[in-house]
């Protein structure tokens, strides 16, 4: 009987690394990829076209659940391209608040990466220890903004709210003693800046922990190092952006090339790796964290130091304040206009992107005048990143496949949109 070698193997759409929306069609010789043709669609959402039936405000939740592990850095390129069409100004605390949530995004994101592409490897701590750091995280998102992933904090013309006076403390239950709820509300005695001060010092701690566990581990180099190689040159013409293109070796960062609110008074550095590897995009996202975590202890120093307004007093993009509303007839009308019928963006164009942490993330927005958008088109960085699963893939073993798929950092809610 003649020995068959080549045949397809159909990897997914339950496949671990892809969240169950990846179908990824691999044409094999044995073990050894010679084609991947990923199948995307599965979760497709229509945000693009929903968006065309709501107010600018009503479609800002959409964001958010774009890409559901960089929720505040959707927004965030959202609101850029509206205020690009209004020509709205943004109170420098809003901004120096902005900066600092984008940064917390981004390790939210990279804490679920890291955890996520190690569980898909085969190592089981490191996915503990990530999901320990996100959870502190998470409550600084809810005591902000009420919600702990999507957030919808981000407005036009600043944020929903000043940071709080006080952190939401544990409470004793049938679970929890008094001693242990006064363990876990020792560091939460202060406000939010506090809290996430509190953060940012111990922080480093446990990056170096990630690392002794993963850095020079033989088994974990032998699954990343030499595996999904792109070169520069290569890595730009197929449109990488983010930890993607700095793996490769190009020194590009929106928040130093195109900075955007307070980022061009930040001081941090942009980590790039030499090889373009699995390996060498770990380790920029590592040492990533710790720039963000560095930028996020500016914005506390400065935040601290600065109170002031956090949105617009242009009551025609943002609402007046609950005072004001109860007492003043033109206040309540305000209020009244915007949330049942937003406000009207002039006739134009614009596009905004952000550093968001998988690489360049756009709105483009098309105004023909009405509250709603004409258009709306979002640039996903996974997208193209995705793109090249098949020239990073071939001649690698189907176990590459995983961690090549890892090292793109993806979520589904942005490419199938």
């Amino acid at each position: 009987m003649a020995e068959i070698k080549n045949y397809t193997l159909n990897f997914g759409p339950q496949h671990p690394s892809a969240h169950g929306v990846l179908r990824l069609v691999l044409e094999l010789d044995g073990e050894v990829i010679q084609r991947a043709d990923p199948h995307i669609g599965l979760l497709h959402r229509a945000t693009e076209k929903l968006a065309e039936t709501r107010t600018y405000i009503q479609a800002l939740p959409y964001m958010d659940r774009l890409d559901y592990v960089s929720m505040m850095c959707n927004e965030h390129a959202y609101v850029l391209a509206i205020e690009k069409l209004l020509g709205v100004d943004v109170p420098l605390r809003a901004q120096y608040i902005r900066v600092m949530f984008a940064e917390i995004t981004r390790l939210l994101n990279h804490l679920l990466w890291l955890g996520a592409h190690a569980l898909d490897c085969g190592a089981m701590t490191v996915f503990l220890y990530a999901f320990r750091e996100r959870e502190d995280l998470f409550d600084v998102y809810e005591a902000a903004s009420g919600a702990r992933m999507h957030a919808a904090y981000f407005r036009p013309g600043g944020v929903y709210r000043d940071l709080p006076d006080r952190m939401p403390q544990y409470r004793e239950s049938s679970v929890r003693g008094p001693r242990e709820v006064e363990a876990r509300n020792a560091n939460r005695q202060g406000s939010v800046l506090d809290f996430i001060d509190e953060f940012t010092q111990r922080f480093p701690k446990y990056v170096d922990e990630y690392e002794t566990l993963l850095t020079d581990n033989r088994i974990w180099k032998q699954r990343t190092v030499g595996i999904g190689v792109v070169s520069p040159e290569r890595a730009l013409q197929l449109g990488f952006s983010g930890p993607m293109l700095r793996g490769s070796g190009f020194a590009w960062d929106l928040r130093k090339q195109q900075p955007y609110d307070v980022y061009d008074r930040m001081d941090f550095d942009i980590p790039v790796g030499k090889t373009g590897d699995c390996y060498d995009r770990y380790l920029v996202r590592v040492e990533e964290m710790r720039q963000s975590n560095r930028i996020i202890q500016q914005c506390v120093q400065w935040l601290r130091a600065n109170p002031g307004p956090v949105i617009t007093d242009n009551h025609k993009v943002a609402p007046p304040s609950r005072v004001q509303m109860k007492t003043s007839m033109e206040d309540l009308i305000h209020h009244f206009k915007l949330f049942s019928e937003g406000f009207h963006v002039p006739e134009g164009e614009a596009y905004a992107a952000v550093e968001h942490p998988k690489g360049e993330f756009g709105i483009y927005l098309v105004s023909d005048g009405a509250n709603k958008p004409f258009r709306l088109k979002i640039r996903a960085p996974g997208f193209p990143h995705l793109a090249a699963m098949d020239e990073m893939s071939r001649g690698h073993m189907i176990a590459d496949a995983v961690a090549i798929i890892g090292t793109m950092d993806i979520v589904f809610g942005e490419i199938d949109r």
